[in-house]
């Protein structure tokens, strides 16, 4: 989490794991200072991979299909490594705005070492996650950042990663209140453990949980959360625990089979326009609707509201189930899911090469690799698209990889690949030349 003397603590594969289930006791997971504390979230990387393949094994065992598909796979990874760039560049606003708060007004302090102070942040956590996350989708401008992760038709581990850019630059307010006497420290671990929490949960081949479906976010829990059938919208709110939705009146458990994503289909694989639409849409609704209070109900009532409506809308207007619903799906050659994983690999490997290397390196140098990243990431989602300016777009991109590779202001994990991407990406931008060729001379002949 910090990079200052002391720097962060190792921890071993077995810790790491168990991180991941937040079952890591007080006695390992305490820390004087948020220095010590480890990146429990950046360390967990090799098991999502390794989770994420299990799935798909156990879910063509018992259904004889994969749990996903490379499209809404590739654009759940793409929003998930778009959301993580900020941290590249600046420590994490949840933890800047907590230090503050504790350094400059905190009332009393709980002693850091204390399994106390550990399970009382485990349940403060949780609590003013759920409070963030229910406010997020009964408020539109909250809403518009949140329904990303909401966005993808399927569920899966993947849809886990499947993070908001924005959304971090409102769920810290909800923290505040535990900085006047919980150590930065404590918080800075249950922070990460409440994400990482939810990173299993994300499953359908994990149906029932027997009794501790009473007690914690389960898969079918969070799969209800997930649905947009009348019955899920709205509900199932809870992080770690599902008592605070017992408690508050949001909790539905599962029942007639779930249908994922939005009410209204985004249908885009774009990362960047899956992040701005939404703000556009409020946009335009916000001066197209009469009055300066409605204008303000449009920000600030539920995504649903409209001028003589409740805050939250009209249950009857959300679209009716009919189970004949088809994801977004466009059909492109089997040879673009192929090119597509290959170099969301290779972006991943200069992704995690910055990540290592980024106390380096100038701010130039960060921006310039960020900026790659995007690029590619933009590119991608097109691509599964089959939009015609992929194309264009992947030659552009290849283009300057190798430009900006030859000058080393890019660079792989792995020295041995040097060569062999220059080469690669050369042929790859050769192969978009010839390809949009051909287009342009089958639409002439079309023509004629």
């Amino acid at each position: 989490m910090g990079s200052e003397a002391g720097g962060p603590r190792a921890t071993a594969p077995g810790q790491q794991l168990r991180a991941l289930f937040y079952v890591l006791p007080p006695g390992e997971s305490s820390f004087r200072t948020v220095e010590e504390v480890p990146d429990y979230v950046e360390k967990s990387i090799p098991f999502f991979i390794a989770f994420i393949g299990l799935e798909f094994t156990v879910s063509w065992i018992q259904k004889h299909k994969l749990s996903g598909r490379i499209n809404d796979g590739i654009s759940s990874l793409s929003l998930g490594i778009l959301s993580r760039l900020p941290d590249v560049l600046f420590r994490s606003v949840d933890l800047i705005s907590y230090i503050y708060v504790w350094n400059n007004y905190r009332l009393f302090e709980l002693p850091w070492d204390s399994p106390w102070t550990w399970y009382l942040t485990f349940l403060g956590v949780d609590f003013a996650y759920y409070c963030f996350h229910r406010i997020s989708h009964e408020v539109n401008i909250l809403w518009a950042a949140h329904q990303i992760h909401h966005s993808s038709e399927d569920y899966n581990l993947f849809t886990a990663l499947r993070q908001s850019l924005l959304q971090r630059y409102t769920s810290w307010i909800f923290n505040l209140p535990m900085a006047l006497f919980i150590p930065p420290s404590v918080f800075a671990v249950h922070l990460q453990f409440n994400l990482l929490y939810q990173f299993w949960i994300h499953t359908e081949v994990i149906t029932n949980l027997g009794p501790l479906e009473w007690i914690l976010n389960t898969p079918s829990h969070h799969r209800v959360h997930h649905g947009r059938n009348p019955y899920c919208i709205d509900k199932n709110y809870g992080g770690t625990l599902i008592i605070w939705d017992r408690i508050f009146g949001t909790f539905e458990a599962e029942d007639a089979k779930v249908v994922y994503g939005l009410t209204h289909p985004v249908n885009s694989f774009d990362p960047i326009m899956l992040q701005l639409r939404p703000l556009a849409h409020i946009w335009n609704t916000f001066w197209a609707t009469p009055g300066f209070c409605n204008k303000l109900s449009v920000i600030f009532k539920g995504p649903g509201w409209g001028p003589g409506k409740p805050r939250l809308g009209l249950p009857e207007e959300i679209p009716v189930i009919t189970g004949k619903e088809v994801p977004f799906n466009p059909s492109v050659p089997v040879y673009f899911n192929f090119y597509a994983v290959v170099h969301f690999a290779v972006v991943v490997d200069l992704y995690t090469e910055l990540l290592g290397t980024v106390t380096m390196l100038s701010q130039g140098i960060i921006l310039l690799r960020i900026g790659f990243i995007i690029l590619s990431l933009t590119s991608f989602g097109l691509l599964m698209e089959n939009r015609h300016k992929a194309g264009i777009l992947e030659i552009v991109r290849c283009l300057i990889f190798v430009g900006v590779y030859k000058l080393g202001h890019l660079r792989s994990q792995f020295s041995s690949l040097s060569c062999a991407y220059e080469v690669f990406f050369s042929l790859c931008a050769a192969f978009w030349g010839i390809h949009i060729m051909k287009q342009i001379t089958s639409s002439k002949d079309k023509d004629h």
